[in-house]
């Protein structure tokens, strides 16, 4: 089963996504993407740490997203992602423009086949004004695309608000 859950920031999704892999009796690999390039994000990556469950496995992959996730996936496992957004930002930055196309195209291509529960979060992030700079549209392209194309491969697509889930596709939570 593959869930899609978004929100924005601090919207609860990531704790629901933690949730729902608690809850979902298997055991948990933990896929974290981002990279503490700074203390403000390695105080946010403390923060996910610190509230993860001790007997989580824990996979940092910040590029090659659907390599780990073949590596992982199992019948008996629950992949939780945190976060695409984070994984898309690592690739935009690369001089490599190539990459994020590839690497896209790989993920979108895995996740069909994959056995096991796979938990995937993301930043919403096209419900605001279009942003100025050439970079920051790309992202909010980047990643509206991206969205609607695992939206379509998913069992289930919820969007947080305020800590509180959203159906937009599949059953209810």
């Amino acid at each position: 089963m593959l869930d899609l859950i978004l929100g924005g920031a601090r919207s609860g999704k990531s704790r629901l996504a933690e949730r729902l892999a608690s809850d979902s009796g298997l055991a948990v690999t933990y896929i974290a993407t981002s990279q503490p390039l700074d203390s403000e994000m390695a105080a946010r990556i403390d923060q996910h740490r610190a509230r993860r469950p001790a007997g989580w496995a824990l996979v940092e992959e910040p590029l090659a997203l659907a390599t780990v996730l073949r590596e992982h996936a199992d019948h008996e496992r629950c992949l939780l992602v945190d976060c695409l957004t984070l994984w898309l930002t690592n690739l935009l930055m690369l001089e490599d423009r190539a990459r994020l196309a590839g690497e896209r195209d790989a993920l979108l291509d895995c996740l069909d086949g994959l056995p096991g529960r796979v938990l995937l979060v993301s930043n919403e992030t096209g419900l605001g004004v279009v942003p100025m700079g050439e970079l920051s549209r790309r992202y909010v392209d980047e990643a509206g695309w991206l969205h609607q194309a695992i939206a379509a491969r998913s069992d289930r697509v919820v969007f947080t608000v305020a800590g509180l889930p959203m159906i937009l596709k599949g059953e209810p939570l």
